[in-house]
């Protein structure tokens, strides 16, 4: 049966990696080692270490930071700065250590999405990955009241054309059923059971009355990040905010949002951005919004099915967790990660294991291989002519050509792969993606160029297998086989599958002792040719084959 009862034994090299591959974008060898020896407690308590503050993108044409606080006319264009922007998050996600906070920000674009063809602003990007750093390990319902005023977010869902007298609904109808409570069974023409029509047409009272911030000025000092303006009149006052008496539907108890502070018939902009704060108050103490959350986060980090017995035992006393805490992340996540059911330690049957059982974003796919092999990423922050072989060459063009435009999803709900049932991350296969998955991995062996012909960055297998503290023996091919598919794959695999990578592809159907022949005729020689090959041909086939490709 499907439990939150922790488990509590230490969680060796596949539990290890398991959560290492779900809580982050993967972790080194050594991490895995080192996570290995921990209990799930002892490691979920490592893993909510706060990262280090990370510099700002400089712009390539100048070295200069360029959030200061918005690009000026000596900097690059702007589309080079907003492709700059999302190559500095996905870096930071190879430069962190083993955290969660990384991966939790990144759950939290995939679910305040917003689409940078539409933004077309590097800064309102820039501040929006900075607020979800902020929150990556604090206050879900806190985040949501800064969403609300965020500059990309609003001019994602127009907020800026929402006033009083002329209202703009995008958000509000956002607001409720991706944002917070979900949308629930419609039960009439205007009632979707956890909100109705008449809670978007208050909501939308409530947000009206705010423009974006386009110089970037109006710095929140407690989150160093931007947020957007109230429209002002000569006196100061929201004169374009509804400042009437909003009253929410039964679904909410009839509860009521309205000024706290009135100077004739304005809002004061302290009493318009406090409405926001009670709407989201009064949503947040409904236990649906809870449960709507804490599905998001289970088809993140665990699976994408929810069967009942999940919903009962996992998502219901979640959301309980959740709403105890008043809507911090970090509780749920411990008790998630912690759990039996996270580690399948909860049930005997096969077919529900967790382990292995979700296809790989682009993003962790390449992320992970990065991360696990410490090989960096090319220079972003260059000249320009390395910044665009970077982006060419880099990592943007190989997770669109994966199926994944960063920062770009297809729809306003995000990315398919984290909500479009019944697909979900089946969205990322198709022939054409899973072929620039093996081509991927392909060219990081043999070493990544510009287009002048220089390499970039290279996976160097002989690099890595030299290395003690990746592989012990070098010269016994079988336990160096070992080493390989017990920290890349998620599950075990077959005696049968174990021998088609040792005999077929290392060995190429020759003896082990031939395997140790041709090691010692390397170290005595230097001319690691023979064996590069073979190991070239092993990584690539392993990186390439349908078990590396789940977590």
């Amino acid at each position: 049966m499907a439990s939150l009862s922790p488990y509590t034994q230490p969680l060796g090299v596949k539990r290890a990696a398991h959560l290492l591959r779900r809580a982050t974008f993967g972790g080194t060898k050594s991490q895995i080692d080192q996570f290995a020896q921990l209990t799930p407690a002892a490691a979920v308590n490592r893993l909510f270490a706060v990262p280090a503050e990370r510099e700002a993108p400089r712009d390539p044409a100048t070295g200069a930071s360029w959030v200061n606080p918005k690009p000026i006319d000596v900097n690059s264009g702007r589309d080079e700065l907003i492709d700059q922007t999302k190559v500095w998050w996905i870096d930071s996600f190879l430069q962190s250590d083993a955290c969660i906070a990384p991966k939790s920000s990144f759950f939290l674009h995939t679910h305040f999405t917003t689409i940078s063809n539409r933004l077309r602003n590097a800064p309102s990007i820039y501040y929006q990955i900075r607020l979800f750093d902020q929150f990556a390990l604090g206050n879900f319902k806190e985040l949501t009241k800064c969403i609300c005023l965020d500059n990309a977010m609003m001019r994602h869902l127009d907020g800026q054309l929402n006033r009083k007298g002329s209202p703009n609904e995008n958000y509000a109808r956002e607001f409720f059923e991706l944002y917070s409570i979900g949308k629930g069974p419609q039960v009439g023409p205007d009632d979707y059971t956890t909100f109705t029509e008449q809670d978007v047409v208050e909501a939308a009272k409530v947000f009206s009355g705010f423009d974006i911030d386009v110089e970037f000025t109006n710095i929140n000092p407690e989150l160093n990040v931007s947020q957007a303006i109230v429209r002002t009149n000569s006196q100061g006052l929201a004169s374009q905010h509804d400042s009437s008496t909003k009253t929410l539907s039964a679904a909410f108890q009839g509860a009521t949002v309205s000024p706290i502070e009135m100077v004739g018939n304005s809002a004061t902009t302290e009493a318009a951005i406090d409405e926001i704060h009670q709407l989201v108050e009064i949503v947040f103490e409904q236990a649906a919004t809870a449960q709507h959350i804490c599905r998001k986060l289970y088809r993140f980090f665990v699976y994408y099915e929810i069967s009942e017995e999940v919903e009962q035992n996992i998502i219901v006393p979640l959301a309980a967790i959740m709403q105890q805490n008043d809507y911090e992340l970090r509780p749920v996540l411990e008790a998630l990660f912690t759990s039996q059911h996270f580690y399948d330690e909860d049930n005997t049957q096969q077919e529900d294991d967790h382990l292995g059982a979700i296809i790989k974003s682009p993003l962790d796919l390449i992320v992970g291989i990065h991360r696990f092999f410490e090989v960096p990423l090319p220079d972003y922050q260059g000249d320009l002519d390395t910044f665009y072989s970077t982006l060419h060459h880099g990592v943007l063009e190989p997770l669109s050509d994966q199926g994944m435009y960063f920062y770009e999803p297809f729809e306003v709900a995000g990315y398919a792969a984290y909500h479009q049932s019944p697909a979900f991350h089946r969205n990322w296969i198709s022939s054409n993606y899973l072929a620039r998955r093996y081509e991927y991995a392909k060219k990081l062996i043999e070493g990544i160029r510009d287009r002048d012909g220089n390499e970039l960055v290279k996976l160097d297998v002989m690099e890595y297998v030299t290395n003690p503290a990746n592989i012990s023996d070098p010269t016994n091919a079988a336990q160096l086989v070992r080493e390989l598919v017990d920290y890349l794959l998620p599950e075990e695999i077959s005696e049968e599958r174990f021998d088609f990578f040792l005999k077929a592809i290392l060995l190429d159907d020759l003896s082990e002792i031939n395997w140790q022949f041709e090691w010692q005729n390397y170290e005595s020689s230097g001319d690691d040719s023979a064996v590069r090959v073979q190991l070239e041909k092993l990584f690539n086939t392993i990186l390439q084959s349908p078990e590396f490709q789940l977590s």
